[in-house]
């Protein structure tokens, strides 16, 4: 994967998080606030106005108490209106000098979340954009979509190679401890999987929570990467097709997978242990698949498959089981299926899948 080394997309974990109030509504609350402070202070000012010493002429107007109260707040003052007495001085000292420091802090903060910080959220997406290679992009961070992230990082998947597409902050939160890179965005959207270059993305997860919007992400995800490898999660049977003609590499029902977890136990409580055994990263068996090497082909499944057992072969569109004759002659291009000890039981022969 062409990343450098000395950079990770865990270090800047939001390509783009949009701001839940409008930016007319937040300018408006701001500058309310600031208005509320200024007018609160210039009241105070007016009520206690004997407290003040005006040079000029001895008399403080209305006018003299806004313009003294503004250049206080302000600046430093000029001197020619100041508090003579002391309850005018203690109020200058503990009211007026805080609220200046909370309006030059709220004007700071303005200019920083509507230029700077809209800079600088520019310049690191496209930083992260232009790393972005060979990664996974997750879209749905619900149950299983955690599931399957927690999974791949137990399968020993870097956590900045993966980025995640969900709408809920609460979600991406959690997905940014796991030190996944994240996206605020609607993943039915071309402009949210273009951001995250789906084009060089390695593999796509597909868990939306809802069969509708699955197929629609997976369809959106296809026109964009034809190449992508897509798996997506469906909960009704009769979507499967569906999501195959949308485009998607592998379908999983997770329904029907639990209801042959629960068949399998009718026949023995080994044969569910086995299956789940086979589908975790911890497990001490686990399912592997890899193409027949150039010095492989024309022999035997059994004979190439040194520190594991051969379980099946794809060849095409078909499928053929290790008791078939197919087997016994591999041809260029067969995907081999293997078992091979998993983490629960390290073999050395586990860094040749790594």
């Amino acid at each position: 994967m062409a990343r450098p080394k000395n950079i990770k997309i865990s270090d800047y974990v939001t390509l783009k998080r949009e701001s839940r109030l409008p930016i007319w509504l937040d300018v408006t609350l701001r500058v309310g606030f600031v208005l509320f402070l200024i007018g609160a202070a210039i009241a105070v000012h007016y009520f206690d106005r004997n407290g003040l010493q005006d040079s000029y002429d001895g008399d403080v107007s209305l006018i003299d108490v806004i313009y003294f109260t503004m250049i206080s707040i302000t600046t430093t003052g000029y001197g020619d209106i100041a508090p003579v007495t002391e309850r005018a001085r203690l109020f200058d000292a503990l009211v007026v000098t805080p609220i200046r420091i909370f309006v030059v802090l709220i004007f700071v903060g303005t200019a920083y979340n509507f230029v700077l910080k809209k800079t600088w959220d520019r310049w690191r997406m496209k930083l992260i954009q232009s790393n972005l290679q060979d990664h996974i992009v997750i879209a749905g961070f619900g149950t299983s979509g955690s599931e399957a992230v927690a999974e791949l990082l137990a399968r020993g998947t870097k956590p900045e190679e993966i980025v995640v597409i969900d709408q809920s902050d609460e979600a991406l939160a959690l997905a940014e401890k796991m030190g996944c890179a994240v996206i605020n965005g609607d993943a039915t959207r071309d402009g949210a999987l273009m951001d995250v270059k789906i084009s060089r993305a390695r593999s796509m997860i597909v868990s939306a929570g809802r069969d509708d919007t699955s197929i629609l992400i997976v369809l959106t995800a296809r026109h964009l990467a034809y190449h992508l490898p897509i798996s997506v999660s469906i909960k009704a049977a009769d979507n499967e097709l569906l999501a195959r003609q949308a485009g998607a590499t592998t379908v999983i029902n997770p329904v029907s997978f639990a209801g042959l977890l629960l068949a399998g136990s009718c026949e023995g409580a080994k044969i569910s242990d086995y299956l789940s055994d086979l589908a975790s990263a911890t497990g001490r068996v686990k399912l592997v698949q890899r193409s027949v090497k150039d010095d492989e082909v024309g022999m035997a499944m059994n004979d190439v498959v040194k520190d594991g057992l051969g379980v099946r072969i794809y060849r095409g569109q078909d499928v053929y089981g290790f008791w078939e004759n197919e087997v016994k002659l591999l041809e260029a291009g067969d995907i081999i299926v293997e078992i091979i000890p998993g983490n629960g039981a390290y073999s050395p022969a586990d860094e040749e899948y790594d």
